[in-house]
């Protein structure tokens, strides 16, 4: 199987391209300057400079496309945006990562993890920004894509367990009531989910076991 991956020096797409490497897959790095790592072969791109003829290749494109700066968070829409437009009509899977802000809360899914006054004002302006990217998203049905959530706590420096729970929109907790992932962990569940293909068109969510 061939993966483009976009944005691969950023830490979870770091992460993503080591796990999609140690486990055997044909993978290309996407990345705006060096490339800084693990895979071979590499496109020396802007992510919004991409073309059809870039990634025609591949069975599965991963979107690793983080920014925080509040200026810069419509980006999280108009790169999204973008790959949609590229991939458009193909058979190739596009797997993007997301954010927990946008998770439900309750079974009727109307109310987000970001709608709870608890919710820290320092992530509000990102969530909504992914919030409003999957929002868009979901209107994509020319687009082979799916959106993978991570727990609340994500942790780029955390251990790698290796074992991880599957879960849907809804925030889910594990045995230990905690909602919490690591990078290398979220990592697994990504080219797991590369592998297999279980989700087209759906926002599926991990959380450590």
């Amino acid at each position: 199987m061939k993966i483009a991956i976009v944005c691969a020096n950023g830490k979870a797409g770091k992460l993503i391209t080591k796990e999609a490497v140690e486990r055997g897959f044909d993978v290309t790095a996407v990345v705006k300057g060096e490339n800084k790592t693990v895979a071979k072969k590499f496109i020396r791109k802007d992510l919004f400079d991409l073309t059809t003829n870039d990634l025609k290749d591949f069975d599965a494109v991963v979107d690793a496309f983080g920014v925080w700066a509040e200026e810069e968070l419509p980006k999280h829409s108009t790169s999204l945006k973008h790959l949609c437009d590229i991939l458009s009509g193909t058979d190739i899977r596009l797997v993007v990562v997301g954010g927990a802000g946008s998770l439900y809360v309750n079974s009727e899914h109307t109310v987000q993890v970001m709608d709870d006054p608890d919710f820290p004002e320092i992530f509000k302006p990102l969530a909504l920004a992914q919030g409003k990217a999957l929002a868009e998203l979901r209107e994509r049905n020319d687009v082979k894509w799916t959106f993978i959530s991570p727990a609340g706590d994500f942790q780029a420096d955390g251990e790698k367990v290796g074992e991880y729970i599957l879960a849907g929109e809804e925030l889910t907790l594990n045995d230990k009531g905690e909602s919490i992932i690591s990078y290398a962990d979220y990592a697994v569940a990504m080219v797991d989910e590369i592998e297999k293909g279980n989700h087209i068109q759906q926002r599926i969510s991990v959380v450590r076991k």
